[in-house]
């Protein structure tokens, strides 16, 4: 079950499973995002602000139309798929 970054529970996991093409993926990977690695989303803030995720111990905010873009695959409690 895929679904989009910015749909993402606060405080839960998933893995990425694509990026978009472009510049705007060559941004996102630039920040250490790729698809297989697990984040977690920290916050968002309302009004189409931007997303706070959690990855490799560090949090990284991410614009709301670029987190549109992001397909995951959301993950339970335990690290497994929905």
């Amino acid at each position: 079950m895929s679904a989009k970054l910015h749909l993402l529970k606060n405080g839960q996991k998933a893995k990425i499973v694509s990026l978009p093409p472009g510049l705007c993926g060559r941004r996102i990977e630039a920040l250490g995002l790729r698809p297989g690695k697990i984040i977690e989303k920290v916050s968002g803030m309302p009004f189409r602000g931007p997303i706070t995720i959690s990855l490799d111990g560090r949090q990284i905010a991410i614009g709301h139309g670029m987190s549109e873009r992001i397909i995951i695959e959301p993950l339970d409690k335990k690290g497994e798929k929905l």
